[in-house]
């Protein structure tokens, strides 16, 4: 984003700067061809004023023009009424000279005053531009030219071209600073907006927008803020509402379990209290589900190493006593995943349960913990048993006697985690379970 502001800042400065630029650079060049040719006229004027004022040999003509050559650019030439040319003229010679109207071929016979010249006339030549004054001399009209080359012509134009160039360029760097300042003011605040919003698509209700910058931005930081607000307390509410419910089960349950355990059948009411048990265990666990955000925060972490090194030591007695061999594979460094440790060990719990419920005794089992590229863990469960059906994963289905829980708890930790579970048959016999799960 900030790239686009300063791009059309940018953009938007340099239309602005050749608007002017162009124009203005136009109009310096016809400035200067304009003072060239005032100077070329006067000049040449000069030198016509000159050649009409008395009756001057052709050398001292010569003299006076080689002194007005030395003023300024441009060749200046002659042409005597006798047809001889003095001088340097232009490309195409110097044009005749001619009597003006009123002059002395008029017959008035007045030689006093100063002599009679034309205005002056420009004319396109071969490489540049000429300038003709005609005069009355006393010997008979002449002509004078002042040849100015296209150099000449726009002499001077170059060190003011220079100067608008490096005023354009001093703009355009002035107008990239102040883009980068404006983008910076404008893009910051709103990025690190987006990676709160991108916080709070992950679960991270705890992130917050900056309040910062130009009013807009400030507006949409603070809308953010309240949003994350109402949905950490709708969260709050909702678990505390979770946990209350599953207080309030408490007192029934005690009292169907006095009513169990006065049953005069021993054996039934044993069976029946092992039922009791596990459904005050899984109110607990809803309890403790409830209000573990006040415990790990909103986005809970753990060691998954730690914690399947744990789960696989409590099941390793079991692995004993029905002649079975558990293989773990496990790297030394910590690996932190995005999920509680009670998620993650139920998770693990259902899969070696799985493969303690579904394989003959004796079966070998492996643990393998790989840390992946993209941050995270992959965790695989195999045996060499029977394999897993199609479909073993979805809750409430399986074709091995069971309900189809234990892989759904498994997978439904894998995509609270960023992750994900699959189900991939081992070769020559057995299947392993692949759990996938995000960094925090």
């Amino acid at each position: 984003m900030r790239r686009r502001i300063m791009f059309l800042s940018v953009g938007m400065t340099t239309l602005v700067v050749l608007a002017f630029a162009i124009p203005l650079t136009l109009l310096m060049r016809g400035a200067a061809s304009d003072e060239s040719l005032k100077n070329a006229r006067y000049r040449a004027e000069a030198v016509a004023y000159y050649v009409g004022e008395k009756n001057h040999t052709p050398d001292e003509i010569k003299t006076y023009i080689a002194g007005i050559s030395s003023q300024g650019p441009g060749r200046i030439s002659v042409r005597l009424a006798d047809g001889t040319t003095l001088g340097d003229p232009p490309p195409g010679g110097v044009p005749t000279p001619k009597y003006l109207p009123g002059g002395p071929d008029e017959g008035d016979g007045d030689d006093k005053g100063p002599p009679k010249i034309s205005d002056a006339s420009f004319r396109k030549v071969d490489g540049g531009v000429s300038t003709d004054v005609s005069v009355d001399a006393q010997a008979g009209p002449a002509s004078v030219c002042l040849f100015l080359t296209v150099d000449e012509v726009y002499q001077g134009l170059v060190p003011q071209l220079l100067i608008l160039l490096a005023a354009s360029l001093g703009v355009l760097i002035l107008s990239v600073v102040g883009a980068e300042v404006v983008s910076r003011r404008l893009a910051r605040p709103l990025e690190e907006t987006a990676r709160t919003a991108e916080r709070l698509a992950k679960g991270d209700v705890d992130a917050r927008a900056p309040t910062t910058g130009p009013a807009e931005v400030a507006k949409v930081g603070a809308a953010l803020n309240g949003l994350a607000d109402r949905i950490d307390e709708v969260i709050a509410v909702e678990r505390e509402a979770v946990a209350d419910l599953s207080h309030r089960l408490r007192t029934p349950l005690t009292a169907l379990r006095l009513q169990v355990e006065a049953l005069p059948d021993r054996d039934r009411a044993e069976e029946l209290n092992v039922q009791v048990n596990s459904l005050e265990r899984t109110l607990t666990a809803v309890i403790s589900a409830a209000r573990r955000p006040q415990r790990e925060g909103r986005v809970p972490h753990c060691d998954a190493v730690a914690v399947t090194r744990e789960r696989a030591a409590f099941w390793e007695p079991l692995f004993e006593d029905q002649g079975r061999e558990l293989t773990l594979d496990l790297p030394t460094p910590p690996a932190e995943v995005r999920s509680s440790a009670e998620d993650l060990a139920a998770a693990l719990d259902a899969l070696v349960e799985n493969v303690v419920a579904h394989t003959p005794d004796g079966t070998p089992a492996r643990i393998i913990l790989t840390r992946q590229a993209a941050g995270g863990v992959l965790i695989v469960v195999a045996d060499e048993g029977p394999g897993i059906p199609l479909g073993a994963g979805e809750r409430g289905r399986s074709d091995r006697g069971s309900t189809g829980l234990g892989l759904d708890i498994a997978r439904r930790c894998a995509e609270a985690a960023g992750g994900r579970l699959t189900i991939r048959p081992n070769l020559p016999a057995g299947s392993s379970v692949h759990l996938t799960l995000g960094a925090p």
